[in-house]
């Protein structure tokens, strides 16, 4: 029988059968007309979902990762000073990119669980008299913790301080899931990519470019070659690509553009808001706490969810794909044997929500942990049947 669980990890997401279709297309060629009919579109819809008039769409053949290098190797300059906080794996593995690129990073150090400090940025930027910190980089989603960061705080912590550093945000796991504004938080660059909130397989970088950043190519010296903005920028004019693109993922973006587009962002967003209630309403009920600290740091992409002490988080993960078939995320970094992630985003539905805490429910049920069977699931069905009738009544 063929396995048609759906994933619960924060990304890749599922694949709707719409989008697989779309994506499903003979080889054509990229420098014909009607490859320009198709991808120049592409680029300005894209738009939208980044909530930007003026920002620039550059797309890359490459995962998340790729973008990030895209990011920093066409605006900065070996030595450049860049300003992170540390607060989850993925704010590490930027960093980490970041001085291997021989960039002189200034950490902040935060407790994993704990969002991007506003306050600590501004401490660090008003001491910087002599603007030596080029750009702020954060991570809007952090999927370790899940934990989503407050980045209009950011850009006022940098406003009040009055600093020129630009503003870059990983928003790979937030971005056509949970409300971003590009031009209202003062993004510079905002790197995101095809796999997650926009449903379709891994393969492309999405980038929004401000003109602030664009400007910045013209004095940036880090090599890049394969990741050039002017390159991509030059032959996107003409509606083509400087390589050969990944026209798969370009057909497939535009149908996932038109699915958002037909439910609604705002709609998007509620609906993700209201998977991760049911999620966080289930955790409650079996007595588990969220690694995120608090509320107003909760993500409506994946929930990280800690094991009662004495427990594994890697097995309960493992038991539940071996038994059932069904994949959650493990815990990553710090976490690790710690927290297992629930991912909640993309094509999912209040019903395929329900079918993975019952799973995982089983899974901590065979392995004795102290919960009743049932109970996170009762209390994500009551949830979910009550906001439901409460959106039918609004919309009636």
């Amino acid at each position: 029988m063929p396995n048609q669980n759906p994933l619960f990890i924060p990304g890749p997401t599922n694949i709707p059968d719409r989008l697989r279709h779309a994506m499903n297309v003979q080889t054509q060629d990229h420098r014909a007309p009607d490859f320009v009919k198709t991808f120049a579109p592409v680029l300005e819809k894209t738009k939208t979902v980044f909530a930007t008039r003026d920002g620039q769409i550059i797309t890359f053949p490459a995962s998340g990762t790729g973008g990030w290098e895209a990011c920093i190797t066409n605006t900065l300059s070996p030595g450049d000073t860049v300003l992170v906080a540390r607060y989850g794996m993925f704010s590490h593995r930027w960093i980490d990119m970041c001085q291997r690129h021989g960039l002189d990073v200034q950490i902040i150090e935060c407790p994993w669980g704990s969002g991007a400090p506003a306050d600590k940025f501004e401490e660090a930027l008003k001491a910087d008299t002599d603007h030596k910190i080029k750009a702020v980089l954060v991570t809007h989603n952090e999927t370790a913790t899940g934990v989503k960061s407050d980045i209009a705080a950011v850009r006022g912590a940098m406003d009040a301080a009055g600093h020129p550093a630009m503003l870059f945000v990983d928003c790979v796991s937030s971005l056509g899931s949970m409300e971003f504004q590009f031009d209202n938080w003062g993004v510079d660059i905002a790197v995101s990519g095809s796999q997650k909130g926009f449903m379709l397989a891994t393969g492309m970088a999405i980038l929004c470019v401000s003109p602030k950043a664009l400007a910045a190519i013209e004095t940036a010296t880090l090599p890049r070659t394969f990741f050039d903005f002017r390159d991509m920028m030059k032959a996107n004019a003409s509606g083509g690509f400087p390589y050969t693109p990944p026209l798969n993922l370009i057909y497939g973006m535009a149908e996932a553009l038109k699915m958002l587009e037909e439910e609604g962002l705002e709609n998007v967003y509620a609906r993700h808001h209201r998977l991760a209630e049911g999620v966080r309403k289930a955790v409650a009920a079996w007595g588990l706490r969220l690694v995120a600290q608090s509320p107003d740091l909760y993500s409506d992409s994946v929930s990280a969810i800690y094991v009662p002490e004495g427990f594994d988080s890697n097995k309960l993960v493992a038991r539940a794909f071996d038994a059932y078939g069904v994949s959650f995320g493990i815990g990553l970094g710090e976490m690790n044997g710690k927290a297992f992630r629930i991912g909640h985003l993309g094509s999912l539905t209040d019903v395929m929500v329900l079918s993975g805490l019952a799973t995982i429910e089983m899974a901590m049920a065979d392995l004795d942990y102290p919960i009743a069977l049932g109970s996170g699931v009762a209390a994500a069905q009551e949830y979910f049947r009550t906001t439901r009738a409460d959106t039918l009544k609004a919309a009636a």
